[in-house]
């Protein structure tokens, strides 16, 4: 039987008339908070990015192809088939945009229109006469946003009036609301609906104008590597850009995120280390009398070192398993149900989201180990300063 062992699982866990029962509970409880915290804090981070990228990524793409001098392009099908040869390419989609104003009854607002393919799936479904997906059949069919919507007071089923300004005169369309769409990014929903990419073409004398392509591309794919591709692909005069620069303002707040996890992760991990040498320290203080008397039946430094370091891993090991299950379960309870909601006019999503790395819950477990271990060493330290004969006297 390991001696050492023996002695640290005796004092850390039966009733005794010393503190050291409550000392080793209530670090036990810190750390467990600690480590709690810093798997909530990445999961709820990680969810936060995930979510508004990919609802960006859902709108535009992942790559765009544009006009380098912001005019139209002609639709190319070769070109489209080009792309679509790569094996990182999920799919290639065509559109134009125009600005225009709706009208529906006595109320009117300022839009931009995107056409797109009739048929392309269109993102964020919040209602649609077919439950199951959105998209455009015929011509005279439009998907506004809930925000459009409501200001004119439309619904699935009206028909809404498009007024279109084509070379000096005004062109107007009427539409028949097939779906409401809802991204939650208030940029998107107070401008953009949906009608057929071809009704946009036929207002420009019938060409095959576009304002550019929409790429979407296969998860884990190189994007740089791949945007060079690309653009050895495109007509002179086009450039292809990833949505991020297209959208500094949107991803740099991303990435204001990740600084804020790290500093977050950081503090909480100093936190619960501080807390794991101050119980050691008083577990030390509390058992000096045990030290001199240990040292006096000839045990050597290290043995005594090995007691206390045995101790607090039964306080570490403890206290980051508790930590573990209670972050994991929040974490899932939160994914599962929704439970804790949001501001979406100020965090683009009405629900808290959870996204959870295996990963780096295993390194935040194994990183948390090995700095307490790296750590312990500096208060036992202090053992060989202990004298037999004083402790034992002072008693």
């Amino acid at each position: 039987m390991n001696t050492a062992f023996e002695i640290a699982k005796r004092m850390s866990f039966q009733k005794s008339k010393s503190n050291t029962s409550f000392i080793v509970k209530l670090s036990i409880a810190a750390t467990s908070i600690s480590i709690a915290a810093i798997i909530l804090t990445l999961s709820i981070v990680n969810g936060f990015q995930e979510q508004i990228a990919q609802k960006v990524y859902q709108f535009w793409g992942t790559v765009r192809i544009n006009a380098i001098n912001g005019n139209v392009l002609n639709e190319s099908p070769q070109l489209v088939n080009a792309i679509q040869q790569l094996p990182e390419i999920k799919q290639v989609e065509p559109y134009a945009t125009q600005t225009a104003v709706i009208a529906y009854q006595k109320e009117m607002e300022g839009i931009i229109v995107k056409g797109i393919n009739k048929g392309q799936a269109i993102p964020f479904l919040h209602m649609s006469s077919n439950l199951n997906q959105l998209f455009i059949e015929k011509s005279n069919e439009t998907v506004l946003s809930q925000e459009i919507a409501n200001k004119i007071g439309a619904t699935i089923g009206s028909v809404v009036r498009v007024n279109f300004l084509q070379n000096g005169k005004v062109q107007e369309r009427r539409f028949l609301v097939k779906g409401i769409y809802h991204s939650g990014i208030e940029e998107y929903d107070a401008e953009f609906i949906y009608i057929d990419l071809g009704v946009l073409q036929f207002l420009n004398s019938g060409s095959r104008e576009i304002s550019g392509y929409s790429i979407h591309i296969n998860e884990n794919s190189d994007l740089p590597n791949l945007i060079q591709k690309i653009q050895s692909l495109c007509p002179p005069n086009t450039v292809a850009t990833s949505i991020e620069e297209d959208y500094p303002q949107i991803f740099d707040w991303i990435g204001v995120q990740t600084v804020n996890r790290n500093v977050a992760v950081t503090i909480m991990l100093i936190i619960a280390v501080v807390n794991l040498l101050t119980c050691l320290f008083i577990l030390i203080l509390e058992r000096v009398h045990m030290i001199g008397t240990l040292s006096a039946m000839g045990a050597n430094e290290q043995f005594i070192r090995k007691v206390f370091l045995y101790q607090v891993s039964f306080i570490n090991w403890m206290g980051i398993a508790i930590g573990s299950v209670i972050g994991i379960g929040l974490s899932l309870l939160q994914y599962y149900t929704g439970w804790i909601q949001l501001d979406e006019t100020a965090y683009f999503m009405k629900t808290l989201p959870i996204k959870m790395v295996p990963l780096q819950i295993i390194m935040v477990i194994i990183g948390t180990l090995m700095i307490s271990y790296i750590s312990f060493l500096i208060p036992t330290i202090w053992i060989n300063k202990i004298s037999p004969a004083k402790t034992i006297r002072f008693d």
